[in-house]
């Protein structure tokens, strides 16, 4: 029976652990939303499978499904892939979901923390959001671990963390009024130390240009390993990603992790604009309360939203020039683990990428 833990981690001796630490498996939930994925969410579900079937190369992964998708997920996943019922409003696990924490015994727990839709009614993505909200919770029953609930709105898509007592995270996102607005910077700053374990959080400014999770770090920047983060960048002066990214780069020259390192940054080139077409557009139901597609719009395209997994990482692709430097460039950076592509449009479409529908669940 799992438990309800009425401490923190920090103070019971857990921590987040780095992505690139062992996993026993990694979580995903299947999209099905017509108001959010175009044509009944059928190219969005091509788009998972492939990312699915990509992570399951190299190490277990469980997909959770509403009752109604269960005989279709299970039809087009590999045998290979875990389907549980698991019931959500929308299939963004990274920010939904648990992050899980261990100790040096090898115990795993897990931090559920509050889920508002990336903003609640000041500019929440959809509505409800309730079951989102209960995605930890079931996981931690599902795998019988116990769990701390946080008294902090955040998804997992805002932090990422070297293992080593770093985290890097936004303030375009955790200091939106939208989120925590109760709280003082300072006051956020100790409850990341406190769920994390954290001993140091290092603070960019914002997020990737028009991105509408209000700026996760997971879009802009990450540790490829400690004291090396990637970033992602743009040559062009008149792009409105160049001074967004100049600012993260200038913060990050200045910045020390909780070892005392100065951090080197590794750019990683953005891919050309990805506008939505028309048709990409008419193809999401309109519905109240959910935000609208519109054609012409540009999409938070990166590369730095990939996804680290044992002895892999699992890059989106844009069919763009751009997707062969930029996996030769974290290959390169990354020689113990084989970097793969998979084209991510249709998952971009839904409103992220790749490291935003995968949560890791780490080896105690």
């Amino acid at each position: 029976m799992t438990q309800l833990c009425n401490s923190n981690p920090r103070a019971d001796g857990f921590h987040m652990p780095s992505e690139w630490a062992a996993h026993t498996r990694t979580w995903m939930l299947w999209p099905e939303r017509t108001d959010n994925w175009r044509l009944g969410a059928k190219p969005a579900q091509k788009a998972y499978v492939a990312v699915a079937e990509a992570i399951s190369r190299f190490e277990p992964l469980t997909m959770g499904v509403n009752q109604g998708q269960f005989q279709n997920a299970r039809g087009l996943l590999p045998p290979q892939v875990r389907v549980v019922e698991l019931s959500n409003n929308d299939a963004w696990m990274r920010d939904c979901g648990p992050t899980f924490v261990v100790n040096g015994s090898g115990e795993v727990r897990l931090v559920d923390w509050v889920f508002n839709a990336w903003g609640g009614l000041k500019g929440g993505l959809y509505f409800p959001w309730d079951l989102d909200d209960l995605v930890a919770r079931k996981v931690a029953d599902l795998e019988g671990v116990d769990r701390y609930r946080a008294p902090l709105v955040l998804e997992g898509g805002s932090i990422h963390v070297d293992g080593e007592g770093t985290l890097l995270t936004t303030e375009e996102c955790l200091l939106n009024e939208n989120r925590n607005p109760e709280f003082t910077k300072e006051e956020i700053e100790q409850y990341l130390m406190d769920y994390t374990g954290v001993s140091k959080v290092v603070w960019l400014g914002a997020g990737v240009y028009n991105d509408e999770t209000n700026g996760h770090v997971d879009n802009i920047a990450c540790f490829l390993r400690p004291g090396l983060v990637a970033l992602t960048w743009t040559d062009d002066h008149n792009d409105p990603q160049y001074p967004i990214s100049k600012d993260a780069f200038e913060r990050l020259g200045k910045a020390l992790d909780a070892k005392g390192r100065r951090l080197e940054v590794l750019k990683i080139h953005q891919p050309d604009p990805v506008i939505i077409a028309a048709e990409e557009a008419d193809g999401v139901d309109a519905v109240d309360g959910t935000q609208p597609r519109q054609p012409g719009a540009r999409m938070a395209a990166s590369y730095i939203n990939f996804y680290l997994c044992n002895g892999g990482a699992i890059l989106p692709t844009f069919n763009d020039p751009h997707d062969e430097p930029a996996r030769a460039t974290l290959q390169k950076a990354m020689p113990d683990r084989k970097v793969v592509g998979v084209p991510a449009r249709e998952i971009l479409l839904g409103g992220g990428n790749v490291h935003c529908i995968t949560q890791q669940q780490p080896k105690g």
